[in-house]
């Protein structure tokens, strides 16, 4: 009934516009298109600063997230689950009590604040900023699992047009998010794949993307190309797969052998192996 009410809004060209900014979904492929998409036309119907995706298991906790942002170092991958998973607990359970329909949750001046220590990364800092969030979810009941999806705003906005807005554009929102591939640290790492000798894979939650990050300084990217390098990918499947050129994976590849202190794929493989087996 909102979606139908806030279509209804929209003058004929505002409605072209509409169709326009959403289609566009179908042709997301990265992080980068996420982002620009978000903070570019979809502004027009859905207004925000930072956007937070987070999937799992909100029962126990066990929730991944990304987190979408124009705002300085308000990444995903800098961002501790284990403070930021409390706030997107605490925003499903409200969302689901409330009848699983689009939430507005006005902050008052003191913003959303993060446990702990979570409140002084950049990622808490700008919550702190952020004065309304619309909450919305997606059952995703063949994967087993719900997808929620929050917007930050430092505006108050918790009307129903909003409200509206978020009903009707949520579905191509998820659409492009599952268009894209996982961050590396998206993904759970698998011990019995380490103990065969396989290629570990990184994880949000774990001491691994940490220790790359703080003593090795690797970017998101460089972590994406070396989880593919330790599964044996070539640079020009690795190209195809992050959607760049063999040529720029190399160049990648010179500046990770740099920060991890090798010279070649063999030993940054090693060392990657040595920091998991290590964690």
């Amino acid at each position: 009934m909102r979606a139908i009410t806030f279509l209804r809004t929209l003058g004929p060209d505002e409605l072209m516009r509409y169709h326009q900014v959403v289609s566009h979904s179908e042709l997301v492929r990265s992080h980068l298109d996420v982002l620009v998409w978000l903070q570019g036309d979809m502004q027009q119907f859905l207004p925000h600063e930072i956007m937070i995706a987070a999937w799992g298991d909100f029962s126990t906790g066990a929730v991944q997230h990304d987190v979408i942002s124009a705002m300085s170092g308000v990444r995903s991958l800098p961002s501790n689950p284990a403070t930021l998973t409390p706030l997107l607990v605490n925003l499903f359970e409200r969302w689901a009590n409330l009848g699983k329909v689009p939430l507005a949750v006005n902050s008052g001046d003191s913003g959303f604040i993060l446990e702990d220590l979570g409140e002084k990364s950049a990622l808490g800092k700008a919550l702190q900023t952020m004065r309304s969030a619309i909450v919305h979810c997606i059952c995703d009941t063949r994967g087993s699992h719900d997808c929620l999806y929050v917007t930050f705003s430092t505006q108050v906005r918790g009307d129903a047009s909003m409200r509206g807005a978020m009903s009707v554009v949520l579905p191509f929102i998820d659409l492009a998010l599952r268009q894209i591939q996982h961050l590396p640290h998206q993904v759970t790492l698998s011990n019995a794949a380490v103990g065969a000798g396989s290629a570990p894979t990184l994880t949000a939650d774990t001491s691994v993307v940490q220790q790359l990050v703080e003593e090795h300084d690797l970017t998101d990217r460089e972590l994406q190309i070396l989880n593919w390098v330790a599964k044996g990918k070539t640079n020009p499947e690795i190209g195809s797969i992050l959607n760049i050129s063999a040529f720029t994976v190399k160049n990648h590849m010179q500046r990770m052998f740099k920060k991890l202190n090798v010279t070649n794929r063999a030993q940054a493989v090693a060392k990657f192996n040595a920091i998991v087996n290590h964690a």
